[in-house]
């Protein structure tokens, strides 16, 4: 090549890229045509070509430390130039075409080692970061799995501390208003503690006084049921004097009511029917005292009234001595525990109740009875027997 005088425009195209990467200038001449200088690269090319050591420069070429601006001349004016291709410069000189192979294995390989090998580079630094990065993200998220439970724990201790403290309010609440109800009840009792003292003082002169009061008591249910108020006061007085004879403690003025009456009670035999005056409660007293049946002389008809009303509520059951059947209906509130009112007694009273009436009962086989007539019958405790006349006077033998 370096004989030709005038060689192919692709031999000096392929010889300026080669002299451009072993660094080599180009001559400036004058152009015969415009008489201006130009480079002359063929005349570098041919002293190049004329080195010994030509060929060992390329195969010693160092493609590691070619300069940037070498190779940005290389890629702009001669890869992308399609007579630089070997095949085309082939057909004007092989000895050229391998120069040309030559310099573009040098663009590829300068494009591996100084653009893709410090990608691949990064690219494994990076994936090494990556790991390295999954290996730090599995132990945060293990560690967020631990802090997200303790967080479960922690939500659930304070949902139901929440829980405790709205009760704990509440509770708060409930005990502001009922220490509030409290204070307010104090203040309002706190004029009642003259009253207590007074009721406690009554209270323990009625526990001294209680032997002689309730052997008053005793007598005027046992002896005086069927006098009047004024005999019955009289007698009460004889007695207390009596009693006081014998240094039995009693009270000054004693009354049946006030030693065995009981307020509620009373208020419910009032509303029952009962008389509110005295001598009526007197009897109503004796009559839920008394052991025996009682027999109540009630012109007026207000003791039947008030046991009517009182007894209502236990399946009262309302007979005569005219009735017929009156014995089946009594024997069968004996044994189920139904109490009976028996009105209008006359002065003599049918010998069949006798054993009732003295209340003759006895055990059978474990269960209490009682014989009434030719019958014996099972006798409930809670059987009540009430008896009425409408006599104004009426005369009964003593064993009646």
């Amino acid at each position: 090549m370096k004989a030709m005088k005038n060689p192919p425009g692709a031999v000096k195209t392929v010889m300026e890229a080669i002299c451009i990467l072993l660094g080599e200038q180009p001559e400036r001449v004058v152009d015969p045509a415009t008489g201006q200088r130009k480079e002359d690269w063929w005349k570098t090319s041919v002293r190049a070509l004329g080195n010994q050591n030509f060929l060992k420069s390329l195969l010693t070429y160092k493609r590691d430390e070619i300069p940037p601006n070498y190779m940005k001349r290389i890629r702009e004016k001669y890869v992308p130039d399609p007579n630089f291709q070997p095949d085309k410069v082939e057909t004007v000189s092989q000895a050229c075409a391998g120069l040309a192979k030559w310099t573009l294995a040098m663009d590829k390989y300068d494009v591996v080692a100084k653009i893709v090998a410090p990608k691949k580079q990064a690219l494994a630094s990076a994936q090494d970061q990556v790991a390295k990065a999954e290996g730090i993200l599995s132990e945060k998220r293990a560690h967020l799995r631990t802090v997200q439970e303790k967080l479960a724990i922690l939500q659930k201790q304070l949902d139901e501390n929440l829980a405790k403290k709205d009760e704990l309010s509440k509770q708060v609440t409930d005990c502001k208003t009922k220490l509030i109800r409290a204070e307010t009840l104090i203040g309002g009792l706190g004029g009642e503690k003259s009253r207590w003292m007074q009721a406690a003082k009554d209270l323990t002169q009625q526990y001294d006084n209680l032997i002689g009061d309730i052997l008053l008591s005793g007598g005027v249910i046992a002896y005086l049921g069927a006098f009047t108020a004024v005999f019955r006061q009289d007698m009460a007085h004889e007695w207390n004097k009596l009693i006081e004879e014998k240094n039995l403690p009693r009270s000054a003025s004693f009354t049946l009511v006030g030693t065995l009456g009981e307020p509620v009670v009373i208020r419910a035999w009032n509303i029952a029917g009962l008389p509110s005056d005295s001598f009526s409660v007197e009897n109503g007293i004796i009559l839920s005292n008394s052991r025996r049946w009682p027999l109540m002389i009630d012109p007026q008809g207000q003791a039947n009234k008030w046991v009517k009303n009182m007894e209502k509520p236990k399946n009262l059951h309302v007979i005569k001595p005219s009735d017929s059947d009156y014995v089946r209906v009594l024997e069968n509130c004996i044994q189920f525990g139904h109490p009976v009112l028996m009105e209008n007694v006359g002065e003599e009273i049918d010998p069949l109740l006798e054993p009732l009436l003295l209340k003759q009962t006895f055990k059978q086989g474990g269960s209490l009875c009682i014989k009434l007539g030719d019958s014996v019958i099972e006798y409930s405790p809670d059987f009540r027997f009430y008896m009425t006349t409408k006599l104004r006077n009426p005369h009964y033998l003593p064993k009646s």
